[in-house]
């Protein structure tokens, strides 16, 4: 229980076509893409010692 076979997967792809239809899904695709690169991003950025970070924040 908790893994997800083929047919499941296939299933929840034919609900969000049929909820979004194919024209919206890949707007869809690109809002998310874009929100996992800004979270990368932020991450990344909170990775950096509060120097750099301090340094960072005077040239702007």
């Amino acid at each position: 229980m908790g893994r997800l076979g083929v047919t499941e997967i296939l299933i929840i792809v034919a609900v969000i076509l049929l909820l979004f239809g194919g024209k919206k899904i890949p707007e869809l695709m690109k809002g998310l893409g874009s929100g996992i690169k800004e979270f990368k991003n932020a991450a990344k950025d909170n990775d950096q010692p509060a120097a750099t970070r301090k340094e960072e924040e005077e040239k702007i």
